[in-house]
Order: C-alpha cells, then sequence, then structure tokens
C-alpha cells in the first residue's frame, strides 16, 4: 500500500480526533490537511501509519486548541461546536459510543478540560488508544497520561447527566416534538419540554438571534410555536437530521440554503436543552448559507400579513 493509500484509510480517523479535539469541521479538515504534509514530508516509513498519524494530527489539534481558547474567551454570546452532520469514522460495534461522545452536550463538557486533557480523554476513552500510543502522541509519560486520563474522566463524570435516553424512545420523542413545532403547537410541545428546558442560540453576533438563552417549558414552547410557521410561508423547509449524533433539523430557506441547526438533548423521556447554530461562518460545510437577516425579515411580514 502507498503512503497515499494508507492515509486515505486513516483519514475518517484522523478526522473524528481532530474534530473531538477542536469542535470544529473546518480546523478539523486543515489539521488533517496539515498532517498529510507531515507525513508525505517524512523521509522514512512509520512503523505504524496509524500511530504516527494519529499523534500528528493529535499534536496539531492541541496547539490550535490552545489558540482557540482565546478567541473563545472573546466570542459573542454563547459558543458552539460547528454541526457535524455525520462521522466518517466507521466501527458498528461501537456506533452506539462514537455517537455520544460527539454530541453537543459531550463536546461542551469537554470544553471544561485542559488541551492536555481533552487530548488524552479523546485518546483513550473514545478510540481506545494504549497509554504507551498516547504518551508519544502528546509527548509526556505514560504516568502522566494516566493521571491526565482521571483528571479528565472526573470532570467529565461530574457534568454528566444521570439519565440516558433509550434511542428507540429518544427517536420517537424527537418525531412528535418536529411535528408539533411544525405546527406551532404550543400545547404539543410544551408537554414534551422539560419544565426548566433551556433554548439557546449560537450567533457569534453574526445573525439574528434571541436573547443567548430562554428558560422554561411555557416560554421556549410559545418561541418555538411562533418560528415555524411563518418560515414555512416563506417557502422555509425544517429537514429532521441528525446532528452530532442526536436528534436535530436543519432549517433551509426557499432556495435550499442553510439557516440554521437545530439539535434536541433528550433524557428521561423530555426534551431537556435545544440549541441551535445560526453563525454563518459555522454553516459553510453544509452547503450554500441563506442571509438570516434577509430570512427573518421575509418570515417577520409574513407573520404580521398572517396575523
Amino acid at each position: 500500500m502507498t503512503r497515499a493509500e494508507n492515509f486515505e484509510e486513516l483519514r475518517p480517523l484522523l478526522f473524528s480526533i481532530a474534530y473531538r479535539l477542536l469542535g470544529s469541521v473546518s480546523e478539523a479538515e486543515d489539521a488533517v490537511q496539515e498532517t498529510w504534509l507531515r507525513y508525505a514530508a517524512c523521509p522514512a516509513e512509520p512503523r505504524s501509519a496509524k500511530a504516527f498519524l494519529s499523534a500528528v494530527v493529535t499534536r496539531i489539534s492541541i496547539d490550535v486548541l490552545r489558540s482557540a481558547r482565546v478567541r473563545r474567551e472573546e466570542y459573542v454570546g454563547p459558543w458552539f461546536p460547528e454541526p457535524l452532520l455525520a462521522d466518517p469514522y466507521q466501527d458498528p460495534e461501537r456506533s452506539a459510543e462514537l455517537a455520544d461522545s460527539v454530541s453537543m452536550a459531550a463536546l461542551l463538557l469537554l470544553e471544561r478540560l485542559s488541551p492536555l486533557e481533552r487530548a488524552v480523554f479523546v485518546l483513550r476513552e473514545v478510540f481506545g488508544f494504549a497509554f504507551r500510543e498516547i504518551a508519544s502522541a502528546v509527548e509526556r509519560s505514560e504516568a502522566a497520561c494516566r493521571q491526565l486520563a482521571m483528571q479528565a474522566r472526573r470532570h467529565m463524570n461530574e457534568g454528566r447527566p444521570r439519565f440516558e435516553a433509550d434511542r428507540r424512545e429518544r427517536d420517537e420523542l424527537a418525531r412528535r416534538f418536529f411535528d408539533a413545532f411544525r405546527e406551532g403547537d404550543v400545547d404539543g410541545l410544551r408537554e414534551l419540554l422539560a419544565a426548566d428546558v433551556h433554548l439557546i442560540g449560537d450567533g457569534g453576533g453574526k445573525a439574528p438571534q434571541w436573547k443567548p438563552v430562554i428558560f422554561g417549558a411555557e416560554t421556549v414552547s410559545r418561541v418555538l410555536a411562533a418560528l415555524c410557521p411563518p418560515f414555512a410561508r416563506i417557502g422555509g423547509v425544517v429537514a429532521p437530521h441528525e446532528v452530532n449524533g442526536q436528534p436535530g433539523a436543519i432549517f433551509r430557506d426557499r432556495d435550499g440554503r442553510v439557516v440554521s441547526t437545530l439539535v434536541l438533548d433528550i433524557l428521561d423521556g423530555q426534551v431537556q436543552t435545544i440549541r441551535t447554530v445560526i453563525n454563518p461562518d459555522k454553516l459553510g460545510h453544509l452547503g450554500p448559507v441563506a442571509d438570516a437577516w434577509a430570512v427573518l425579515r421575509q418570515a417577520t411580514r409574513a407573520r404580521r400579513s398572517a396575523g
């Protein structure tokens, strides 16, 4: 197998590592491309291409993550990862675990970790690397990596929900949610929402957005019910689609351009958190991006004319 063939075979794994470390599709793709350049320039073929490439993409991602921390501190409003529609790394036996590890909730928990803790946790807990391989990747001793892994697990466990949703129940609840959402059914939405549900949007100061967080089933159900009918009247489409391994949807305008994404956290038989990404800088990898301000103006006119 040629070096290029080796790399292409491992590309899905490398992207999946980088995305979990960075929370950005574009930055993960850049990290993978830089990994290829370093591999191509390597004078001798490594003993293990997988170990070498995984170590390189991890080190690159750690460097990017350290600089990204500063940018995220200056970010306008809540910061969410770039939405991912499909994880290219396929492992049927661990598909559920891999999907959970790429959820918005999990990626936001990973933000609590230091870059080194995050790298060790992802390599060990998600991808099952041996501590010997992890130590080489992050350039620390095995003992230090074990300590980092223990600290990371503690931080992650502190933030994990107490109950995980059964996937079939979760998907059925999501179907009912989107039916009620499209119909603008306040009562139908309210009965699916946790009493303390959060509706949170990431506009990054570059798109129209409600206040950063809206709380409570009554308020959230009314906000949601007011969104979809006027959007549909101007030709907008809400297409259910798994986002970051969770039930979600992609909003597209009448020309098929992406307006935003929405993802549901469902636990204990209720929608606990609804997260939307409308920052256009985070949507370009999904296709042409709509002018969200223009969509808002059109929808507002449609709502007023209907009233």
